[in-house]
């Protein structure tokens, strides 16, 4: 009886430990809100909100590093990049980015960062570990989106007011190719193998596909959703399944997200969110898509294998990121 009892406290005593580790490692979510400054801390299971945590002036663009042990927070108005511990939520370092940082990349090694500064019109190439810009890539007018490929070898910049994305090679810096898509491109996202980028354009209300080894575009989507003005349908976000089968692209003041097969091109559903829907980020295992919505204060749940939006969470003040962190 004794060993019996032994087993079973054993037992109990791992699947204890099991559900302290499963609860560690629970999925969070981490959304930037550029009016009150802040980024908000949402469980995802239970989608209630863990943290406010306090950042610089308009935090925007999110990044998560390799180990998803930090988080970069691209805080505009402070014209530097805070780094905020996932595990503590408190921020243990500033990186100097240039002027106005709002988007930026991660290189596939988890070591550099492609910042775009919209006020100088230049990418800034920074060292995470030295914490340094150790080049600056002149690009195009008002450079927004900014996207480097699978295998780290070419870094993509949009330029808003030149209606253009760039290519650059990645060790020159050299730029290699520059395509004219729809007027205000905001955003870029390489497919899995990186044969291909999508490109949102703002103004257009447009998605172009180029092909990124002959740098033409190959496709280019538009949008249509009944009772809905034309001029109200502005592409921002993009964000592509792994299977490559399914794209999903936030369409801003139109307060939809359109969900379009990625091999067809055809607009399969439009998923109506939140008010001026920004940007979106998947859950681990991608069967949710989240929304930060900019208008309405608010994220949206969409369930992705059933394709229909599930609930609405409030967070902060005019949020614009948003990741998904283990």
């Amino acid at each position: 009886m004794p060993h019996a009892m032994t087993r079973a406290l054993v037992a109990a005593l791992v699947l204890l430990g099991s559900l302290a580790a499963g609860s560690a490692r629970a999925e969070r979510l981490f959304i930037s809100n550029e009016k009150d400054n802040t980024v908000t801390v949402v469980d995802a299971s239970s989608l209630q909100i863990i943290k406010t945590i306090p950042v610089g002036a308009r935090p925007r663009g999110l990044v998560l590093s390799k180990d998803g042990k930090e988080l970069y927070v691209c805080t505009s108005d402070a014209d530097h990049i805070e780094v905020l511990d996932t595990g503590t939520y408190a921020v243990t370092r500033v990186l100097q980015s240039g002027p106005d940082p709002e988007t930026f990349a991660l290189s596939p090694d988890g070591k550099m960062l492609y910042v775009s500064n919209e006020n100088d019109n230049m990418v800034s190439v920074l060292d995470i570990a030295a914490g340094r810009v150790t080049a600056e890539i002149p690009t195009g007018v008002e450079p927004e989106g900014m996207a480097v490929s699978p295998d780290g070898k070419n870094i993509v910049n949009t330029s808003e007011t030149t209606s253009m994305v760039h290519f650059f090679d990645a060790a020159s810096h050299q730029m290699i190719a520059s395509v004219l898509v729809g007027t205000r491109p905001r955003f870029a996202e390489f497919n899995q193998d990186g044969s291909l980028v999508w490109v949102t354009s703002e103004v257009a209300g447009s998605v172009a596909i180029v092909d990124t080894a002959s740098h033409k575009i190959v496709h280019t989507i538009h949008f249509d959703i009944p009772g809905v003005p034309k001029e109200a349908i502005q592409a921002v976000g993009v964000n592509l399944s792994k299977d490559g089968k399914l794209a999903f692209v936030a369409l801003g003041p139109a307060n939809h997200v359109a969900v379009i097969d990625a091999k067809t091109y055809e607009v399969k559903k439009y998923l109506l969110v939140g008010q001026r829907v920004w940007h979106m980020a998947f859950s681990q295992d991608q069967k949710r898509l989240y929304t930060a919505n900019g208008i309405s204060n608010d994220m949206s749940v969409i369930d992705v294998p059933d394709l229909a939006v599930t609930k609405s969470v409030p967070v902060g003040q005019s949020p614009w990121g948003i990741v998904d962190a283990p």
